[in-house]
């Protein structure tokens, strides 16, 4: 299956994305914000294939996130995560090539759906 950055500043919904990815065969890494994302995703000697994260969060911002993940590693796919409709329309005008959006809350089986839709 595939390896995951999952990043979300909220505990609660960090655990159940996790927990969700993993009963499906993920290999999940998680960080609690940004930067611990991004340092995760620079220092990490596993190459991710996929990164999930909230689009707020404090200091390091999910989309800043995912620009910088991207420019280090172009193959990765991203799924955005939101609970406001606002950053999801801020996050397709920056156009981050081939993300995908999930608004938040969400069930298990919409995380899943769009991981497996995203990894093919």
């Amino acid at each position: 299956m595939a390896r995951i950055l999952l990043a979300d500043d909220d505990a609660a919904m960090l655990n159940l994305a996790c927990r969700a990815l993993i009963a499906d065969g993920h290999d999940v890494t998680t960080a609690a914000d940004g930067q611990e994302a991004l340092d995760l995703a620079t220092s990490s000697a596993t190459l991710f294939d996929l990164l999930v994260t909230d689009v707020q969060m404090p200091g390091l911002d999910g989309i800043s996130l995912a620009e910088r993940v991207l420019a280090l590693s172009p193959g990765i796919h991203v799924i955005l995560m939101s609970g406001f409709q606002g950053d999801l329309g801020r996050a397709e005008a920056l156009k981050i090539g081939g993300a995908r959006f999930i608004a938040k809350p969400f069930t298990l089986e919409q995380i899943r759906a769009q991981v497996r839709q995203m990894i093919g």
